[in-house]
């Protein structure tokens, strides 16, 4: 089988999946069947009672098919003056009436297309939010935006401007053509005669525009990926006077963009004249061949009109196969995400009334790729209630195992137990709900800190939010803020100082009450006003919890029930703060290299 034979196969393929979509909407589809075929069946008439007026008027004898007579009354069709008042009336209504046929076509079809677009844009996002963090560790976010706005949108166009349309308008060009041999076969035959040239030249349209399609779709999900890393990492680009050379970057990318849209411009540019080329060498043959024959102006003036209605859709009947072909490489692209298996399995069954909070990790080993271990035969448990600290340099596997615990990936060999339970046992919510989270690096969203507070959530009340803060003394704080509650923290927070942005993150963890309890080097980089609040935060969050605190400053960690001591993925020492600086190990090693250098600076 050819390569052209199986890339067709694969579009149909894709097509039926796309029109899968369409079940909820069966009707507006039909109903768009249905006018397609109708505007069809009519293209050839209005041609047809021009030819009849004409043969009216210049005196041939003309036989009206009995249809005619019903519709317009059975007037008196031999007096010529009711005859042209009747059919100006009719044809003029008919005019309206097939306007108004083709609005309802294109509105069906096009609110057809928004309909399948939007149930498709919620279950790529609803796929989106189910992947695992490993595909956004290798997928631009760019790309991922392309695929969920633009592709998405593209596949509208297979309903507004690809498949439905196409149809119509070969059936229109169908239906013509027979009216056409119906009438004169010959006169047919004479004026199809540059017909060939046009299909060649409509054929090599199409290929040249579907490359310069393709082109530009990559170079837009290019784009939209440059544009979205570089805008979210603006700060480093600056701090690195890096401007003119990341402009340069994204000049280059553009051009190619440009130079896409210029190669299908050139196309356009040269096929659209020789359609009109063709239609005028079609018509002044048709003229040469009647001069020397009695034809009847009526019979003329028809089969120009004919020949308008058949290249007319056949001008853009190409365009509209590359809209249809760029819909279904969208679409390609698209279902290559929801057809992607790396999603956090979600079979697990168990969701008690209450989870007491002991953790054990019993012979774990994890790695981002492949079989490059970041955790290796890690072992170590946690009562309920407990806190215990992991420490050690960076990438010494300290948070891979906090992204363990709450299945953010998934462990490759080895097993984590919640209370005596295998993690994979457990919902996959209801395990979440119960581990809250707060992060390094804090991310809030656009909008109020009461919304990132309660990430929406409508059950969530502002007493409630209020009551929390009061709980860690954050309350004050936020009143201080203008709006308090509602001040808008701008994306990403920018509006908000690294220590506040934690302290939010905290009484976020808090409403949602969790039984176990994470903070990731939650005091790092913070100064020392905002530090104080922070761990009188910390002392109440992670009172009557079990508690994971991943350290940067082991002055915070003191009070743990138990240190882990983490180095290249191995647990090196684990116990008590004064057991292990007793020890001399690891842990002591770290202990001194800190406060030797915090003596220093003092000293400074």
């Amino acid at each position: 089988m050819s390569r052209d034979v199986k890339k067709k196969a694969v579009d149909w393929h894709l097509l039926r999946r796309v029109f899968h979509y369409v079940k909820p909407y069966r009707k507006q589809f039909y109903l768009s069947i249905i006018l397609a075929i109708t505007l069809a069946a009519i293209t050839p008439l209005r041609p047809y009672l021009i030819q009849l007026t004409i043969d009216k008027v210049t005196g041939k004898a003309v036989h009206f098919p009995s249809w005619l007579n019903w519709i317009i009354g059975y007037t008196n069709l031999t007096d010529l003056e009711r005859f042209l008042v009747s059919m100006t009336v009719f044809q003029v209504a008919f005019l309206f009436f097939e306007t108004a046929l083709r609005f309802v076509f294109s509105f069906i079809t096009s609110v057809l297309g928004q309909n399948v677009v939007r149930d498709m844009r919620v279950a790529v996002f609803n796929k989106i939010l189910h992947l695992n963090l490993k595909q956004f560790d290798t997928t631009p976010i760019g790309t991922l935006t392309t695929r969920t706005i633009n592709d998405i949108e593209s596949i509208n166009d297979i309903f507004s401007d690809g498949l439905i349309p196409i149809v119509a308008d070969l059936l229109s060009i169908v239906i013509t053509l027979l009216t056409m041999f119906y009438i004169d076969w010959r006169l047919t035959l004479v004026c199809l005669i540059p017909f060939p040239g046009l299909l060649i030249a409509t054929y090599y349209f199409k290929e040249s525009v579907n490359k310069s399609f393709i082109k530009v779709r990559n170079a837009v999900a290019s784009l939209n990926a440059f544009v979205q890393e570089h805008l979210t990492g603006m700060m480093v680009v600056q701090a690195f006077a890096a401007e003119d050379r990341e402009f340069e970057k994204f000049k280059k990318i553009n051009r190619e963009h440009r130079g896409a849209n210029i190669k299908s411009i050139f196309a356009y540019s040269v096929f659209f004249p020789i359609v009109e080329v063709v239609l005028a060498i079609s018509t002044g043959i048709m003229v040469w061949w009647i001069s020397d024959r009695k034809i009847h102006p009526g019979l003329l003036i028809s089969f120009i009109l004919y020949l308008n209605q058949i290249f007319r859709p056949l001008r853009i009947i190409a365009d509209k196969f590359n809209v249809l072909q760029m819909g279904i490489i969208a679409s390609e692209r698209v279902f290559r995400v929801m057809d992607n298996p790396d999603e956090m399995p979600d079979t697990g069954k168990l969701e008690p009334a209450k989870i007491n909070g002991s953790i054990e990790f019993d012979h774990v080993w994890f790695a981002y790729e492949n079989e490059n271990y970041i955790l290796k035969d890690i072992n170590f448990s946690v009562n309920p209630g407990e806190t215990i600290a992991l420490v050690g340099h960076t990438g010494s596997g300290k948070t891979s195992i906090i992204s363990l615990l709450n299945r953010v990936y998934a462990v490759q060999k080895g097993s984590i137990k919640v209370d005596g339970q295998n993690i994979n046992d457990y919902k996959l919510d209801f395990l979440r709900k119960n581990i809250g989270v707060v992060l390094q690096d804090v991310f809030l969203f656009s909008g109020s800190i009461l919304d990132n507070i309660t990430l929406r959530n409508p059950e969530i009340s502002r007493e409630k939010v209020e009551e929390a803060a009061r709980m860690i003394e954050v309350h004050d704080f936020i009143m201080r803020l203008p709006g308090n509650y509602d001040f808008n923290v701008m994306e990403r927070g920018s509006s908000l100082s690294l220590g506040q942005r934690q302290l939010i993150s905290f009484i976020r963890a808090l409403l949602y009450n969790p039984s176990i309890l994470i903070l990731d080097e939650a005091t790092s980089s913070i100064d020392t006003e905002s530090e104080l609040l922070i761990q009188h935060a910390i002392d109440k969050l992670i009172s009557g919890r079990t508690s994971i605190v991943i350290a940067h400053r082991l002055s915070t960690i003191r009070k743990a029930d138990k240190i882990i001591v983490l180095d290249k993925g191995e647990i090196k020492e684990n116990g008590p703060h004064h057991e292990l600086l007793a020890a001399g190990g690891y842990y002591a090693k770290l202990h001194s290299m800190q406060f030797d250098k915090k003596k220093t600076s003092e000293l400074i």
